[in-house]
């Protein structure tokens, strides 16, 4: 595959994953398929997941702990067996009910039409501060930290 077939097959795994379907987005991970985000104590959908069980197990607790109420892709860019995808999101922690914004950037490897790595990035601190509202030292100390 090249690298404009790569790119349609991830834009695709964004439409099902933004319908929720996120079996038929599954179909386009390997078996052996790695998710790799960053670490944070307090999301519950935090760090590496290797396997595809494993990363639809990422989706699953994902999809428990909150929801996207805007979720924007801003740009695509595939070379070879890379697709790098830069979006933004506002995302609703469901046992808070608190909401937060996040840049993210998403960088897939691809094997025969399926992605086989995902990292993704994005900074952890607002999240955390949306699923821990009880710690008035993280407000605290993230608002000293706002230029």
């Amino acid at each position: 595959m090249d690298a404009q077939d790569n790119k349609r097959i991830v834009m695709e795994g964004y439409r099902l994953f933004q319908n929720g379907d996120i079996p038929a987005m599954m179909a386009y991970a390997h078996d052996d398929a790695v998710w790799i985000g960053p670490d944070a104590e307090a999301l519950p959908f935090a760090g590496s997941f290797h396997g595809k069980a494993e990363v639809a197990r990422f989706f699953s607790e994902l999809g428990a702990a909150m929801q996207p109420t805007r979720f924007v892709i801003k740009d695509v860019i595939a070379e070879n067996d890379k697709v790098v995808v830069l979006g933004e999101a506002t995302w609703l922690v469901k046992s808070t009910g608190r909401s937060y914004d996040s840049p993210w950037v998403h960088v897939f490897t691809m094997r025969d039409g399926k992605f086989v790595r995902v990292e993704a990035l994005f900074d952890t601190a607002p999240a955390e501060r949306a699923f821990r509202p009880d710690r008035p030292d993280q407000m605290a100390a993230a608002m000293a930290l706002r230029h």
